[in-house]
């Protein structure tokens, strides 16, 4: 038995419409803003953030996608033209051939580096400067269960 399909309220259609336009725009903005002043792009940016915060500053493929998000492709791919251009390493696991680590090179950490201040005056300025720590509290809270319920539809740890 499947359960009717009903339309959203008007609180709900407001709450997705604006959900769906700051996926689409704090992207865009924050991702211009990475090229213009890192060369890299949001996604390259995150691939190195987490390379940065992991043990010894390396990953495994597998856990890298994870860590960003991003499909097991596209993290090959991102991973792959990080290579070339020098911002990350990349090597077979000395435990298990058929995997492979990513880690982040000294020119990858420069990058974080420079990057970063202008990132986080960015971020303050669309996203918390906006919001009072109350409402960053109930938004913690809400988007923790959405993301519980994201990763669950996806199979996801």
């Amino acid at each position: 038995m499947t359960t009717p399909v009903t339309g959203l309220d008007r609180e709900e259609e407001i709450l997705w419409r604006s959900l769906i336009e700051v996926l689409v725009r704090l992207p865009r903005l924050l991702d211009e803003q990475f090229t213009r002043e890192a060369q890299v792009g949001m996604t390259e940016y995150s691939v190195l953030v987490a390379l940065s915060e992991a043990p010894d500053g390396e990953l495994r493929m597998g856990e890298l996608a994870q860590a960003t998000a991003l499909s097991r492709s596209r993290i090959s791919r991102v991973v792959d033209d990080l290579v070339r251009r020098s911002l990350v390493t990349r090597r077979k696991s000395e435990q298990d051939a058929r995997s492979s680590l990513a880690a982040i090179a000294p020119a990858g950490a420069a990058v974080l580096a420079a990057a970063y201040p202008g990132h986080l005056a960015r971020v303050r300025s669309l996203v918390f400067d906006h919001v009072t720590r109350s409402e960053m509290r109930a938004m913690t809270e809400a988007l923790s269960r959405v993301l519980v319920a994201l990763r669950e539809a996806a199979g996801d740890d």
